[in-house]
């Protein structure tokens, strides 16, 4: 028999749900919210789903889990120690659970990322005993890193990260090299400590590549606390969901806005959000409102930067590009925006003046500028603005340049001084988010849609990294 460990990746939010069967049965861990995904592939595959593991609760993502067991049947593993508010199996280090007759699971407490956080042992039989065949690790043991350790607190962190260390290394003595290691994060999540250096990985590898299985206790520590940035503003609503156990999602079409109801919105002081690629976004677009296109993670942004709990709506050009964000943004619990418009931008003016573009350059353009040769059509650079985060900021960036990371921004506007201003970030998503807020405050703005790599070979100046 042949375990088969099947990925969904969201790769939106930076994460991996799993689905582990052994043909007939099924086990699915840290599932996220909009489980269809999980059913869709548990069906095609044949597998009946009896078990939903949780590792922990989650800080970056509502979990399905719940509603995954309620309408599977399946069992539903959370820490016994962790304060929920629904019913569920409580799992504890050492627990053994039988899911057939050729699988099982062993729990295995890992604190760290949180105070309870679990990985759980996939066992299979061979022989009249069992194997491991690799383990789930959430936010522990990760691809060259580890589950953040900042997440309850500062107040915490410290300790946290020394026990991250003791459970990886746990892990570690407990399985042999050839076992696999699949994570929860750390392919985009903020909630890794850093990003994953691989696609895939195994115990063994994890010895040699990974800070946590190479470095002392204190250093490890210092290490990881050092390099930690800040995190999404939303995941303090996350866990408090998870907690109470995640309603249902509704992910049916909402009502229609017309040219005049978008008009009222903006001025209302809500988000109306333009969800078409940043190019399409600044060629034309409805002055007011904030360009997060698909194509980039527009659910972390925009969760990061808005007022929990605003009005949201949503202008793309197909009414699939809305259900796709609105299947984002239910990962985050925002459950309904409030209205959508499909089209394009001259569908969506309710008279003359209401569009406007945003104008754009390179870095050549931006080195060029600054030697005083402004290409034609465009300000002269007054303000560099660099809208990464601190960590991108002090490996390099741009001499003489501003900094205001992205999500400080709407609260920082008037810090951003007098001029025009060319931001950047460091491929021209960032920049287009940063610019539209900028031009919304009547800032003269240009994006720099580039890379940020290109910039010194492009001429650009860059202050020595801190």
């Amino acid at each position: 028999m042949t375990v088969e460990v099947s990925v969904l990746a969201t790769s939106s939010l930076g994460d991996r749900s799993y689905l582990a069967s052994d043909g007939r049965v099924g086990i699915v861990v840290d599932p996220q919210r909009d489980i269809d995904r999980v059913l869709y592939l548990a069906g095609e595959r044949g597998v009946r789903i009896t078990h939903v593991v949780e590792t922990h609760l989650h800080n970056d993502y509502v979990s399905g889990g719940l509603e995954l067991a309620r309408l599977t049947g399946a069992r539903h593993l959370v820490a016994a120690a962790d304060d929920v508010r629904f019913d569920r199996t409580p799992v504890a280090d050492g627990d053994e659970v039988a899911v057939s007759g050729a699988l099982r699971l062993r729990v295995v407490a890992t604190p760290g990322h949180t105070f309870h956080h679990l990985s759980y042992v996939l066992d299979e039989a061979a022989g009249g005993d069992w194997r491991p065949v690799g383990v789930f690790t959430g936010g522990s043991l990760l691809f060259g890193t580890t589950g953040r350790t900042d997440l309850l607190g500062q107040r915490h962190a410290h300790e946290l990260a020394h026990r991250q260390h003791a459970s990886a290394r746990r892990l570690a003595d407990l399985l042999p090299d050839g076992a696999q290691v699949w994570p929860t994060h750390g392919f985009g999540s903020f909630c890794s400590a850093s990003q994953a250096d691989a696609p895939e990985s195994t115990i063994g590898r994890e010895r040699t590549a990974n800070p946590v299985l190479r470095l002392a206790a204190d250093d490890f520590v210092t290490e990881t606390l050092a390099g930690l940035d800040a995190y999404p503003a939303y995941y303090a609503h996350m866990g408090v969901t998870n907690a109470a156990g995640p309603a249902p999602v509704d992910l049916t079409p909402v009502a229609r806005a017309d040219a005049a109801g978008l008009r009222d919105r903006i001025a209302a002081g809500e988000w109306v959000v333009d969800l078409r690629h940043r190019r399409a976004y600044a060629a034309s677009h409805l002055a007011g409102t904030v360009g997060l296109g698909l194509d980039g993670p527009m659910s972390t942004w925009l969760g990061w930067l808005i007022d929990w709990g605003v009005p949201i709506t949503l202008l793309a050009e197909t009414p699939e590009q809305v259900a796709d964000a609105q299947r984002e943004l239910v990962r985050i619990g925002i459950d309904r925006p409030a209205a959508q418009a499909t089209g394009q931008p001259e569908q969506w003016a309710a008279g003359p003046g209401q569009l406007r573009e945003l104008r754009t350059a390179d870095f050549p353009a931006l080195a060029a500028a600054r030697a005083g040769r402004t290409p034609a059509g465009l300000p002269d650079p007054d303000v560099v603005l660099d809208v990464r985060m601190t960590n991108e900021w002090r490996a390099g960036h741009v001499d003489g340049a501003v900094h205001v990371p992205l999500p400080e921004l709407p609260g920082r506007l008037a810090d951003v001084p007098g001029g025009a201003v060319w931001v950047h970030c460091g491929s021209g998503y960032r920049a287009t988010v940063a610019a539209s807020l900028l031009a919304n405050a009547g800032r003269e703005v240009v994006v720099v849609d580039d890379r940020f790599d290109r910039a010194e070979a492009a001429g650009v100046v860059l202050a020595p990294a801190d």
